[in-house]
């Protein structure tokens, strides 16, 4: 082709990216690439993408291999060519994409309107260029609920609530920081590209870290409860909510008249929180917002460990069964068993289904190699995922990260035990981390994983305690305590990691015997597997199955649950009051449908200050009982579990698992039986499974 290359102009990062990829002989990682260029992986991906079709007019194919990473293919002439005419071609300071963040974030940090000279000069770009920029970004900002203005002589501003701006900048963090920019080594690159500078300026970043010290000085035992997302994201939003108050901008009370004082300090934690921050007395609107933060992270601490039925609903819960029954078929692996799996699907389908059905975008950075790398277990997954949601539009984003779950459940099998014993810390996901962790212990039998840590975590535990952090992101302690892999593990990352391993386990076993610290693991283990078992036998020794007549109480549905509570309590003391007790069923039941899909069971359910300890039964009714208006929702069956309300991590996932039970068809057949011996038979034999799958991934307590 020849003459002037007709591709747009280039930004900088995108021409290193180039001459990196051009200059190299072999293939070249995303992490190589994104750590030449000083760049996120994530944006490696994204820069790549916009650049294929400029390379595709030349002849040039950017092909990523499997396991090896990335180089430019084509004839030697092509090649050549292209490389003179990038030497001579024009370079811009910012791509598209970059120019568009840049002004988001200029705006969002200003009260007053911006000349639209003055975004072209910090853009470096011409006034038309800005103009169609702005047009390009108006649906997004309408999205998030605010309005850009852009009127001649006046210039431009972005208008809207101080809640939706503070949502729309979390969203931009979110979708172009890695976490690694807030956690990374203080002594790592500080050459940071100007508009992640900028977007780290306009969070916070600087008082990120003092955010966090001051949120842990509160002593809430909440807090270690949290999934690592959902921490990372409270720390985004306090940061972004602190910088935002400290620079004036402030959420304007109702009447739009003065802000209120906050007059008494009943709310002690929060208090402490914003005093150690330097925000005494804030008006009450940002009080307000603050302990929303709190409350909102609080609340998905206790749900992270709730009853997953419970939580999600029985309908996902049986469309997620049978989706993993679809992909069970398709690829014949026995993958119903896998009662890890299943919790992970749920959880992690609770949020992704309702943002699909709202529209919203799901972005997945991994797409296109796990695509490479999973080609056909995508392919499965995706007719699996369409036969068994028909009228949802399931993008190939979403489908992505399924495959990560049945990836990690499929490699599940092949784990091996190991001596050197290493911490995970991965920032993607539950289903990234599990996969990771089962390729790590399938290539490098010597690693032992003690478990999936969070960064905060893992920078904080004792050296004695592990013997090298594996981590995808940057962290803030000694560079050679940890290595630094992506999720996925190339082959060339595989080698590093297996190469580090070799030299650390011979340190390992020179300086400390081998045996100790596998006894060290079987007790850890032993412990874990006591604090199960325990609170299994406790739920199964109570476990009966009644026989009622419930004809006389049909009408009356609290004088039928406490008749059915008051067979219970004679045999145990864990049931103070029967009467209280059916009130709260009551309560729980008029929240929504308690029936297991496809049946005539009904799950009651409730946790309550009159359980002394956690309990389950089943009643067999003689007369079918109406639960709710429709003529379909007649039970046969109810299957009762009661819980305190304050109840260990190990009781809620037994009762957790017991209820996913439910939904398995040899569990209903049992209820149907009603036997009171087989019925605890099974559930101790899937229990036993659980328990033994659950053990190679708890940490040590």
């Amino acid at each position: 082709m020849e003459g002037r290359l007709p591709w747009m102009k280039l930004s900088n990062r995108q021409r290193r990216l180039l001459e990196v990829l051009l200059n190299r002989q072999g293939e070249v990682t995303a992490g190589q690439l994104a750590q030449e260029v000083q760049i996120s992986s994530r944006t490696v991906h994204r820069e790549l993408h916009e650049l294929e079709p400029v390379l595709g007019l030349h002849g040039i194919s950017l092909i990523k291999k499997s396991g090896l990473g990335i180089i430019l293919e084509g004839n030697e002439q092509s090649l050549s060519r292209f490389q003179d005419e990038l030497r001579r071609s024009e370079t811009e300071t910012y791509s598209p994409d970059e120019r568009k963040l840049l002004m988001l974030c200029l705006l969002l940090d200003e009260e007053e309107p911006i000349k639209l000279f003055s975004l072209a000069s910090e853009a470096q770009a011409a006034i038309p260029t800005i103009s169609r920029d702005l047009e390009e970004l108006e649906p997004q900002l309408r999205n998030g609920g605010l309005q850009l203005i852009r009127k001649r002589g006046y210039g431009v501003e972005i208008m809207g609530n101080e809640i939706a701006k503070r949502r729309f900048i979390v969203r931009l963090a979110e979708d172009y920081l890695e976490h690694s920019d807030f956690f990374g080594s203080p002594s790592g690159p500080t050459d940071l590209w100007p508009t992640t500078r900028r977007l780290l300026n306009l969070v916070g970043k600087d008082s990120f870290m003092a955010i966090e010290q001051s949120l842990w000085q509160q002593g809430e035992a909440w807090l270690k409860g949290l999934k690592e997302a959902d921490y990372t994201r409270l720390l985004i939003r306090l940061s972004v909510a602190i910088i935002r108050i400290k620079r004036g901008h402030r959420i304007q009370p109702p009447d739009s008249g003065n802000s209120t004082k906050r007059n008494d300090r009943n709310d002690s934690t929060l208090w402490r929180f914003t005093d150690l921050l330097g925000l005494s007395d804030l008006p009450k609107e940002e009080t307000d917002y603050l302990q929303m933060l709190l409350d909102e992270a609080k609340e998905k601490a206790v749900d992270s460990s709730s009853v997953i039925i419970e939580k999600y609903g029985m309908e996902l819960a049986e469309q997620t069964v049978g989706f993993i029954r679809s992909l069970e078929l398709s690829i014949d692996i026995p993958l119903s068993k896998d009662r890890s799996l299943l919790d992970g699907l749920i959880r992690h389908l609770g949020s992704s289904m309702e943002r699909m059905r709202k529209g919203e975008a799901i972005r997945n950075p991994l797409l296109s190699q796990i695509r490479k790398d999973y080609d056909s277990l995508f392919n499965a997954v995706r007719r699996s995922a369409d036969e068994t949601w028909k009228g949802l539009v399931i993008p190939d984003e979403e489908i992505g990260y399924l495959v990560m779950h049945f990836g990690a459940a499929i490699e599940r099998w092949k784990l091996t035990p190991g001596n050197v014993r290493v911490l995970l810390v991965c920032m993607s996901g539950i289903g990234s981390s599990k996969l990771l962790a089962v390729r790590i212990t399938k290539e490098i039998p010597q690693i032992h994983l003690l478990g999936h840590y969070s960064w905060y975590e893992a920078s904080r535990m004792p050296k004695d305690r592990y013997d090298l952090i594996v981590s995808t992101v940057d962290l803030p302690v000694e560079p050679e305590r940890y290595i630094k892999l992506s999720p996925l593990l190339t082959r060339e990352e595989t080698e590093r990691l297996r190469s580090h391993v070799r030299e650390l386990a011979f340190s390992v076993n020179s300086a400390v015997p081998i045996e100790p610290t596998k006894d060290q693991g079987a007790w850890e283990r032993m412990k874990l597997m006591k604090q199960y078992t325990s609170e299994l036998v406790v739920v199964l020794e109570r476990f009966q199955v009644y026989r009622p007549d419930t004809g006389h109480a049909a009408n009356d549905l609290q004088s039928l649950l406490t008749s059915l509570l008051t067979m219970i309590s004679p045999s145990t003391t864990v049931l103070q009051n029967v009467d209280h007790i059916a009130k709260q069923l009551m309560d729980r039941e008029a929240q929504g449908s308690i029936f297991i899909p496809d049946t005539k069971l009904a799950l009651l359910h409730t946790r309550s200050e009159w359980v002394v300890e956690p309990i389950i039964a089943l009643y067999n009714l003689k007369t079918p009982l109406r639960l709710g208006e429709e003529e379909s929702s007649e039970a046969k069956q109810i299957f009762l579990m009661l819980a305190p309300l304050t109840l260990n991590k190990q009781a809620l996932e037994v009762l957790s698992e017991i209820s996913a039970m439910l939904l398995l068809p040899e569990m209903i057949k049992l209820l149907e039986d009603g036997d009171t011996e087989i019925i605890r038979a099974f559930i101790s034999q899937t229990m036993e499974a659980y328990i033994k799958t659950k053990l190679e991934w708890s940490k040590p307590t």
